[in-house]
């Protein structure tokens, strides 16, 4: 089993109670998905035919989330993470996700992304 550990600089925000105007939405998905691409660059490879990952995005922020909201402001990085695996979309079957939350500093946030490859 190989494992990748990458730590991204990154406040996701509680998306199920916002209320943002589409394009604003757009452009904090599309910095979300850059930043992912970013800390991922070089270092994930995508799934080859037989493998299987577990990917584990904890949230590091000084306030928790409860677990649907959780889910929802790490989508973004999600999506970037199935797409640097070289899946359809992130529904694939081989992909476990997970979701966990660190109790961070005042103003840390971070998102650290945690892939384990089944070989």
């Amino acid at each position: 089993m190989s494992a990748l550990e990458v730590i991204i600089p990154l406040r996701v925000a509680s998306t199920l109670n916002l209320r943002e105007h589409w394009a604003r939405r757009a452009g904090r998905i599309k910095r979300e998905r850059t930043a992912t691409a970013y800390g991922l660059a070089r270092r994930c490879r995508p799934l080859a035919a037989g493998q299987s990952a577990t990917v584990t995005l904890p949230r590091i922020a000084p306030r928790e989330l409860d677990g649907d909201n959780l889910a929802a402001a790490l989508k973004g990085v999600r999506d970037e993470v199935a797409d640097q695996l070289g899946l359809p979309n992130d529904r694939d079957p081989r992909v476990a996700w997970r979701y966990v939350q660190v109790r961070g500093r005042v103003k840390e946030y971070a998102v650290r992304i945690s892939i384990e490859v089944a070989v």
